[in-house]
């Protein structure tokens, strides 16, 4: 039976129409006087911490704890900014599904794994009055790689639960082959949703345990049992 429920949030959760990507621009144009330094980015999957070190690299930036401090700052700021101006939104069906996993006779513990630091995320899902459905989670600023967070999701998800959670305890939903390859890695489940930039057949490819083309389309008894 699945116990833990672990949610991606950029093209899982909500659609934001880039303001997180705005924000990165906007705080390199700002705060280092680097106009479209994301260019060349691809932000699918990747942890925020990752990125700032491969835009600091690709711009002759010192990866200090101060200049990473300075962007950080200065990127929440911006974030909460334009999302005030953003028409972004929920993706489909997950109000209903995040109130179906609270119904169920013995509910999952809902958490968070995303390459989001931490503020940013609570910004991003308190905007969309998604937060408070989540009890705990592991965040960009937790670790640069993807599959570490996966790691330390699982060992505070054991932590909370008061026992050791198994891998095939945990359900992992995200929207892009890293979310999948990041529940792989410990062995988890994955249930991989077409609401961000990749199709069903682009995720299909890579295996996941189920994959839809939004939460409308499984019930939370498919995935819990």
């Amino acid at each position: 039976m699945i116990r833990v429920v672990l949610f991606d949030i950029d093209g899982t959760l909500i659609r934001t129409h880039g303001a997180g990507t705005k924000a990165f621009e906007r705080t390199f144009a700002t705060e280092f006087k680097i106009p479209r330094a994301t260019e060349s980015l691809s932000f699918a999957g990747r942890t925020d911490t990752s990125l700032v070190r491969e835009c600091f690299g690709l711009h002759g930036i010192k990866p200090t704890a101060k200049n990473f401090q300075r962007f950080f700052e200065n990127y929440v700021f911006w974030l909460d900014q334009l999302l005030q101006v953003s028409d972004g939104a929920p993706c489909r069906g997950v109000r209903r599904r995040l109130r179906d996993f609270a119904r169920l006779a013995h509910p999952p513990l809902l958490g968070l794994l995303t390459g989001n630091i931490r503020l940013g995320a609570e910004i991003k899902l308190r905007h969309y009055q998604l937060w408070d459905y989540f009890r705990m989670g592991a965040f960009g600023d937790d670790h640069e790689d993807r599959n570490e967070l996966a790691r330390i999701a699982q060992k505070r998800a054991s932590r909370m639960l008061g026992r050791r959670v198994a891998s095939d305890e945990i359900l992992v939903v995200g929207d892009t082959p890293l979310d999948i390859a990041c529940a792989r890695s410990i062995k988890a489940r994955v249930l991989a949703v077409a609401t961000g930039g990749f199709t069903t057949a682009q995720l299909r490819a890579h295996e996941p345990s189920w994959l839809v083309e939004n939460l409308e389309q499984i019930r939370v008894s498919e995935v819990c049992r």
